[in-house]
């Protein structure tokens, strides 16, 4: 950091917020800034006492306290004057300075932020998942960017860092929020029981949009040429520095680090490297923690609720119903309708439905079977007696179709290696298949402290870790996965047969 001149100098502007009559000082701060809303700069004296006098609070307010405020909030800086000399007849008015007050840029930024705090409680904030995918899109285009003009890439760039800086702020809040002391109370109470599954489907709904985006924007980011993001953000600073400023001196350098630091405060927000988790991995865990957490405070509500359930009122309610039975063979069956259905025993058998539609009835299903066997010590299943059947024949048809895809799988594999290697970062794409024996090598292999294997056909092999740095990308026909740079090095540089 460094000490400049802006930083020295107090800050008389937010004067007007603590001052002995903040409560005049405040409310004329506001009108000139609703006005300044409408368009409405300039505003006189006497327009400005009108508005606070129709106030009920003000009612005693005079002129004169009027005049000295504005004076006052013109020596903080925070109204400007002019002298209105159009309406000047005689030189006793000119003596009078009737004056214009406007607010000054600074007292315009004070007053936005005053009411910001003011409604933050109000708004409160939110998880957006249509934020993370509007980033992948923007991030997606950034080879688009290369080629467009530099307007439209500083546009694109402000809508990217304009989407981050909310998702960031936004998550930060709620998940403040969630765990803050009055949400541990209000999840404690009864009444969150009522929007507990809301929220919990909220949260879902977040962590999905998660784990739709995340990962394709790490990627995105992670593997973009230096060369093109170089290129991409010079035009972005070429147009910010073509911006005409008044009053302000800035320096390209300053627009390379802010540029440089707001792309890297993205990436490292996406991207995990050097072994530390990033920060879409830590709000994905501080999610499923939250949900964990209201999960758990809920099933504490409903235990405490069923344990300390009152049944007199119900028993009252059923003893006035058995009063009123006209007869006894009435109130047989009342009784059988209280307490002959209350607990019901319902058998149910473990068969396979013939269908998973939600739609099916079971009526629609053939009945199952239940057989019920005898609950004495002394009952003993009978056995059915079956002969020995010969099955070499099948054994063996299944040893040879065994034998025969390992053979593929060989042949496969063999296709795969180059002058006695196979690097992954140089597949083709390749089926599950071979994929599971590779990782499965790489496996034995990472176990060893050598690095170091052999293959189910006693080959001997040790994996190449030089590269293990860098990353590369291995294309399966069922989809992609990222893994470090390692090849699979045999250490037998004999002739391998695959058939």
């Amino acid at each position: 950091m460094h000490v400049t001149e802006k930083l020295t100098r107090p800050l008389t502007e937010a004067k007007y917020l603590n001052a002995d009559n903040a409560d005049r000082y405040r409310s004329i701060m506001r009108i000139f800034y609703e006005n300044y809303e409408k368009l409405r700069y300039w505003m006189y004296q006497e327009e400005v006492y009108a508005e606070m006098t129709a106030d009920p609070y003000f009612a005693d307010y005079r002129m004169e306290q009027c005049q000295q405020d504005l004076a006052m909030l013109t020596e903080w800086k925070n109204l400007n004057t002019i002298q209105d000399t159009r309406r000047v007849s005689s030189i006793e008015e000119f003596k009078n300075k009737k004056f214009r007050y406007q607010m000054s840029e600074y007292s315009v930024e004070i007053e936005r932020l005053v009411i910001r705090l003011e409604n933050l409680f109000v708004e409160g904030a939110s998880l957006e998942p249509t934020l993370l995918e509007r980033i992948r899109l923007n991030v997606e285009r950034f080879p688009k960017m290369a080629g467009e003009e530099a307007d439209a890439a500083y546009a694109w760039w402000n809508d990217l860092n304009n989407d981050f800086i909310r998702l960031n702020q936004n998550y930060q809040d709620y998940i403040r929020d969630l765990n803050s002391v009055k949400a541990e109370e209000m999840m404690r109470t009864k009444e969150f029981l009522v929007f507990k599954d809301k929220l919990v489907e909220y949260l879902r709904n977040f962590i999905k949009g998660l784990q739709k985006n995340v990962g394709v924007i790490e990627e995105t980011l992670r593997f973009l040429d230096p060369e093109l993001l170089k290129h991409v953000l010079d035009k972005v600073n070429d147009y910010e520095m073509s911006i005409p400023r008044m009053d302000v001196e800035v320096s390209r350098e300053m627009i390379e680090e802010k540029t440089a630091g707001r792309f890297e405060s993205i990436r490292n927000w996406f991207v995990a490297d050097e072994g530390r988790e990033n920060e879409a991995g830590r709000l994905f865990d501080a999610t499923n923690e939250i949900i964990r957490r209201i999960t758990r405070y809920a099933a504490q509500l409903s235990e405490k609720n069923a344990l300390g359930a009152n049944r007199r009122e119900e028993y009252r309610k059923v003893a006035e119903i058995f009063l009123r039975c006209r007869d006894v063979d009435e109130a047989h069956r009342m009784s059988a309708m209280v307490f002959g259905l209350e607990r019901p025993f319902h058998l149910r058998a473990e068969a396979d439905r013939e269908t998973d539609s939600m739609n099916q009835s079971v009526y629609e299903e053939p009945a199952a079977q239940l057989t019920l066997k005898p609950r004495v010590r002394t009952y003993r299943e009978k056995s059915g007696r079956t002969s020995i059947r010969d099955t070499a024949q099948e054994k063996a048809q299944a040893r040879q179709q065994a034998v025969e895809k390992m053979k593929q799988d060989w042949k496969k594999i063999g296709e795969l290696e180059r002058n006695g290697r196979i690097d992954f970062a140089e597949l083709p794409v390749i089926e599950p298949r071979v994929r599971e024996i590779l990782l499965k090598w790489l496996s034995d292999a990472l176990e060893d402290g050598d690095y170091a294997a052999r293959t189910e056909d006693g080959r001997n092999f040790a994996l190449d870790m030089t590269r293990a740095d860098e990353r590369c990308v291995v294309r399966c026909e069922d989809g992609n996965f990222t893994m470090p740079k390692l090849s699979i090095v045999f250490q037998d540089r004999e002739e391998q047969c695959y058939k």
